[in-house]
């Protein structure tokens, strides 16, 4: 027998009574995720969400300033554990291994993010959210992996560590939304490789 909406994990069933405000949290999150992959931020709406959760529209309304900012929570907290950054003390194994992730993740999921970063642009909330508790905090993750590899040697001194964020990244985020050419792992090897040929200590002196 196919299982209804209200009887999925993570979503609670509707009752009376005082319910925990992370468990309502919590099945909101998981209802907004499903509704984002399935059918995009554009059709993600607070009613389509409250009748998946079993929870109140008032309640949306009361946590997220728009649909757009819910769709966007529901998306970093789907993903955040898998954009983690590893540190195994080798920067260009980490390196590879972060953005390897983060391509599985944009041919998997390429038009929800697509998406999120479009509805932004018209969607003051939402892009208040993704500046915020996204592009900043990954941005300075991926910064302070970075000086603790030119710490250790393994990027030259004076290399501006924000420019290499906006030239791996950067790059990734170009053939998403301009997919004139694939997104693909052997992209990201050669971006990695064409930059520590400019950043690896000694790479001025091969070029004099």
């Amino acid at each position: 027998m196919e299982r209804t909406d209200a009887e999925a994990p993570g979503l609670l069933k509707p009752g009376r009574g005082r319910r925990r405000a992370e468990d309502v949290r919590h099945a909101t999150l998981t209802a907004a995720a499903e509704l984002l992959l399935a059918e995009g931020v554009h059709a993600l709406t607070f009613s389509k969400v409250a009748a998946r959760a079993g929870v109140s529209k008032m309640t949306l309304y009361k946590w997220w300033p728009s649909p757009g900012a819910l769709a966007f929570d529901a998306y970093f907290n789907a993903f955040q554990a898998t954009l983690a950054f590893p540190d195994t003390g080798d920067i260009k194994g980490d390196l590879t291994t972060q953005l390897h992730v983060f391509v599985d993740l944009l041919n998997r999921n390429g038009s929800v993010i697509a998406g999120i970063i479009g509805a932004a642009q018209g969607d003051p909330d939402l892009a208040e959210a993704l500046s915020t508790h996204y592009v900043i905090q990954r941005r300075a993750l991926a910064v302070e992996r970075l000086t603790r590899a030119q710490q250790a040697g393994q990027i030259r001194a004076g290399v501006d560590l924000e420019t290499i964020v906006d030239q791996l990244w950067g790059a990734v985020y170009h053939r998403l939304l301009l997919p004139a050419q694939p997104l693909t792992k052997e992209f990201i090897d050669q971006l990695i490789a064409n930059l520590f040929q400019g950043v690896a200590p000694g790479s001025l002196d091969s070029t004099t």
